[in-house]
């Protein structure tokens, strides 16, 4: 078989596959539980205490900052989660940061798929109410996955991001996207680049900037969750 013959994996292009499903669920255990993904690192799967199978729930996918994992992602967002009743799942990346930002998709996109998957399986996951969201390098794979999975994600939250890669745009997500004036990381003139660009490409976009540095104020965060639960549903 040619090159140009073999088929080639929607992943390759960050495609993702999962789905939310319908059907009747059965109880799962509220809390956190490890993904289980087989590797060292692996992530974090959060239901709320308020989860009912019988009532989707909303979701949010949670990326992490380069040289982080599941936990400093989840930690912050974890009682917001728990107030309004969202389900999180948080993977960690394979290497320091995700794929994207190493050369093209790969492990990560195929983890992510596989979480989705297991998460949409066994809770019931309202559909209109998907999110994905990120932090600094967590934030531009956001981006890129977000606008590349516009028929999965409803709402995509950057805060902080540097850059994006959509490899193909489908669907019309929400945009929130945050970041601070004095982010000596990830310059503000990322977002303010970002932001105009989105915009031009037909997306609405919710932009705050803040004074401060490269971080998530906890004012945002709230912002976002209050987005996301408060979406009217179908």
């Amino acid at each position: 078989m040619t090159l140009a013959a073999r088929k080639l994996d929607p992943r390759d292009l960050g495609r993702l596959e999962a789905r939310p499903t319908p059907g009747p669920r059965e109880h799962a255990q509220r809390g956190d539980r490890p993904l289980g993904l087989g590797d060292k690192r692996d992530g974090i799967l959060f239901i709320p205490s308020s989860y009912d199978p019988a009532r989707p729930a909303p979701l949010m996918l949670c990326l992490h900052g380069a040289g982080g994992e599941a936990r400093h992602r989840i930690d912050p967002i974890r009682p917001e989660a728990e107030r309004d009743g969202v389900i999180l799942v948080a993977p960690d990346s394979v290497g320091a940061s995700w794929d994207l930002l190493r050369g093209g998709y790969g492990h990560d996109i195929n983890r992510i798929d596989r979480a989705l998957t297991a998460a949409f399986h066994c809770l019931a996951v309202d559909p209109t109410r998907v999110a994905i969201e990120g932090f600094s390098d967590g934030a531009s794979y956001a981006l890129s996955l977000g606008l590349t999975n516009g028929d999965l994600f409803r709402f995509v939250f950057a805060f902080s991001p540097g850059f994006m890669r959509p490899m193909t745009q489908v669907g019309a997500p929400e945009v929130f996207i945050s970041h601070g004036v004095e982010d000596a990381v990830l310059p503000i003139r990322c977002s303010r680049t970002i932001v105009p660009a989105l915009e031009s490409a037909g997306y609405a976009v919710t932009y705050r900037e803040f004074d401060g540095g490269h971080y998530v104020p906890q004012g945002m965060l709230r912002e976002a969750m209050d987005i996301l639960t408060n979406a009217q549903t179908t």
